[in-house]
């Protein structure tokens, strides 16, 4: 029987459906709290009791740090420290895309208010600043002018952590009331919806509303690229990819996200998600 630990900051709808499903597939669950865990370093490495890891940390330093750690210790893990570090970073990311040449908006990166002002203007009012690390559409901020820019990277400059001085700033779509986020499982894109909603964010986790988006071949073909960009490689992993709907330039790769929230998709596009992410993560154990 496959040992299976899985790795939790606090047991949310998706990690009891992940529990379930890994269990219905026969493997013995270990849950590990990330708050209890302590890791040797210097005299040897700490191993958990199992045969995989799948980290569902909510915090992204914990689940990152547990990730390299794991992996120092020969275990499999889902996903790979590789993937998680690059996927928690969107300017990684976005380096990542670029070199793979994966269509995405337009972005910039400068390190002071003056820099930042400069990118911004270059790219034209309006624009999206980001923190580079972040989920659930938090401290997003659509700039209109100059003194909304002004005021914003004042605030970033004096309020925030060492990591607003890190100033992303990335090009407005105007998408169509909508965007897409698609599910990758393995080497294969499960399933998409569309999230809807009458605010420019469209996180479901700010309200937006999922439907089902068929999984086109585009769409399979644009998330698989995405995927092996950020360094899913023959082994796979287990993303979600939010895509957006320029006017004239097609789909574009918004973000990849490494520990996805799942339970808003899978009634409408009918995809068994949790069950298909536990036998992605059983085939890890064996090595397949």
């Amino acid at each position: 029987m496959t040992r299976v630990a899985v790795l939790v900051s606090r047991i949310r709808v998706e990690e009891k459906l992940l529990l379930a499903s890994l269990e219905a597939a026969g493997a013995q669950v270990q849950v590990v709290n990330d708050g209890e865990l302590v890791f040797r370093l210097g005299d040897g490495v700490t191993r958990l009791e199992a045969d995989v890891a799948l980290e569902r940390s909510v915090s992204t330093a914990r689940g990152l740090y547990a990730l390299r750690l794991l992996e120092a210790a020969g275990m499999p893990t889902v996903n790979t420290y590789t993937v998680a570090s690059t996927c928690a970073d969107k300017l990684l990311t976005t380096a990542a895309l670029t070199e793979a040449g994966i269509p995405q908006p337009q972005a910039r990166v400068a390190f002071t208010p003056e820099a930042a002002l400069q990118a911004i203007e270059e790219l034209g009012y309006p624009v999206v600043l980001k923190p580079v690390v972040g989920s659930w559409g938090r401290l997003l901020a659509r700039v209109n002018d100059r003194d909304a820019a002004e005021a914003i990277l004042e605030h970033k400059e004096v309020l925030g952590s060492y990591l607003h001085s890190i100033v992303y700033v990335q090009e407005y779509i105007a998408k169509p009331g909508r965007d897409v986020r698609a599910f990758v499982v393995g080497d294969e894109t499960v399933a998409a919806i569309y999230r809807r909603s009458d605010h420019w964010i469209t996180n479901t986790a700010r309200g937006g509303q999922a439907g089902n988006c068929p999984v086109t071949p585009e769409i399979n073909d644009l998330c698989r690229r995405a995927a092996r960009a950020v360094g899913a490689g023959e082994a796979g992993a287990v993303l979600a990819v939010d895509l957006l709907e320029d006017p004239d330039r097609g789909l574009l790769v918004n973000e990849v996200n490494h520990t996805m929230e799942f339970r808003n998709s899978i009634e409408p596009t009918g995809v068994d998600i949790p069950g298909l992410v536990a036998r992605y993560v059983l085939a890890r154990a064996g090595g397949r």
